[in-house]
Parts: structure tokens; sequence; C-alpha cells
């Protein structure tokens, strides 16, 4: 694997790399779309960068529910931190990793609030931005599987890590999980760009990719071979949490069908109404 590329004699971790690409597509992309949408290039920027905050403070809070156990240990344990830098050490612990998708809910509710609060059509900038979405992640899962930071279950002709951040990975031939997950999010985004490019779905655009990659996430848990991730009973944290999002996202659907249903577009008056009117 490719943890780091060096650069200049500097290492450079390829995650961060590949993120920050996926991130500058997202924006570069999400604006050039609100410009035929007639929206302000300056809101989207403002809005994707405060869901940008949304995201780091799910992700590191969601991360810290999967250390549940370690929470308690430290509460436990509170006589023994007497240092700040043990105190470090152990937020370190807690919070130092991120969930995409406590990233990801994060991130939307953070957008959903600031558009609110400044009267935005949320429908609209949904639109213009969830395409772009499982392109940054695809992005993202191919840095995952160059850092080897997560990884799948073994497999007979798998590919094997030598030099994995995870020391549990390493030389043993395992399902490139992350790679499969990298090429579904690509796929998804190929299919929700189609979607917009043909005006369709423009108030459901968003539920069809919180519905179709829960289902990719469900599913492709069953295939990880890292358990650090944490586990809600049976289901790891992942699948726990796509459970939840595909049934909200599922009441969310027909709430919004039943609303199209009773408030259909209005006729254009014709031209003898319009002769009508000026009588």
């Amino acid at each position: 694997m490719f943890p780091t590329i060096n650069f200049t004699g500097k290492d450079i971790p390829t995650y961060g790399i590949l993120a920050t690409a996926g991130i500058l597509l997202l924006l570069f992309l999400s604006m050039r779309v609100a410009k035929k949408f007639k929206v302000d290039t300056n809101d989207i920027l403002i809005t994707l960068l405060v869901a940008g905050i949304g995201v780091v403070i799910g992700g590191h809070l969601v991360y810290a529910l999967t250390n549940f156990d370690k929470i308690i240990v430290v509460f436990q344990n509170l006589d023994k931190i007497t240092s700040f830098g043990i105190l470090f050490d152990v937020l370190g612990t807690i919070f130092g990793g991120q969930v995409f998708y406590g990233g990801l809910l994060g991130g939307l509710l953070a957008a959903y609030i600031y558009l609110k609060k400044t009267k935005k059509d949320v429908a609209l900038y949904a639109y213009i931005i969830t395409p772009f979405i499982p392109l940054f992640h695809g992005l993202g899962r191919i840095g995952c599987f160059l850092a080897g930071c997560c990884y799948g279950v073994e497999m007979e002709n798998g590919i094997v890590f030598h030099n994995s951040s995870i020391p549990a990975a390493n030389g043993v031939p395992r399902l490139p999980i992350q790679l499969i997950e990298a090429l579904c999010n690509f796929a998804l985004f190929g299919v929700l760009l189609y979607l917009q490019k043909k005006g369709k779905c423009k108030k459901t655009l968003l539920y069809i990719y919180l519905l179709s990659y829960s289902v990719i996430r469900f599913v492709d848990e069953f295939f990880r071979g890292d358990s650090y991730r944490g586990f809600v009973g049976p289901v790891s944290t992942s699948q726990f949490i796509s459970i939840l999002i595909f049934i909200f996202t599922i009441i969310a659907l027909i709430v919004t069908n039943k609303k199209t249903i009773k408030s259909p577009t209005k006729p254009t008056p014709t031209t003898k109404s319009k002769k009508a009117n000026q009588k």
C-alpha cells in the first residue's frame, strides 16, 4: 500500500491528497452547476464551508460513540488524568478518528440549519450539491485503501497489505472492499448526475442518494475485516445507522410525495383566459 507519498523530502498522506481532491471537485462542480440554476456561487461556497464544519464535528462525535467502552473506562479513572498531556492523549484516543456517516449527517444538518436561517431554497441547494457527494466519498475510499486504515475480510486471492497503518491488516490476502465501495460510489455519482442533467427528481435527489448509499454500506459492512469501528448488538455501527437512514428516508419520501399531490402545479393561463381577465 501507499499510505504516504514523498514530495520534496516530506511524507504526505495519500488519504489527505485524495480527500482534498474530492473536496475541491465537490466545490468546483457544485459551483458550476449553481450557475445553471442562477444561484449565487458565493452562497454555495458558504453552504459547503458550513457543511464542512458539520462534517468534522459529526465525524468525530460518531467516532467517539464507537469508543463508548473507552469513555466508560475514562470516567472510571478520572483521578488518573493528572496533566494536560494525559488529557489530550485520552481525547485523541476517543475523538481521534472520523466516521463517514457521522460526517455526512453532521454536514447535512449544519447545511440545513444555515439554509433555513438564511431563508434559502433547501431543496434546490440539495439538488445542486447531492450528485457530487458520492464522487468525493469514492476518492476518499481509495485513500482509505491506500492507507490501509480500513480493510476487507481475508480472501484467498485478495490483495496483501504490507505497510498498512493497522498492523493486523498486514501479511494476509484481503478483499479490497474499499475499492469496491469506491466503485459503487462512482456508479451512484453517475446515476445522480444523469438525473440532475435530465432535470428529474428535483425534490428527492438527496433521498435517492441516502437510500442507495445506505443499502451499499449495509451490504459492504459484511465484508469488512476491521472490527474497531464498533458494533450495536449483532450489526456494526454503520449498519445500524444505515437501517435508521433507510427508514427515515422512506418516511421523508412518503411525506414529500403527499405534499406534492396536495399542492399540484397551477396550470399556465390560456390565451382565452387571459382575454377573459382583460375584459
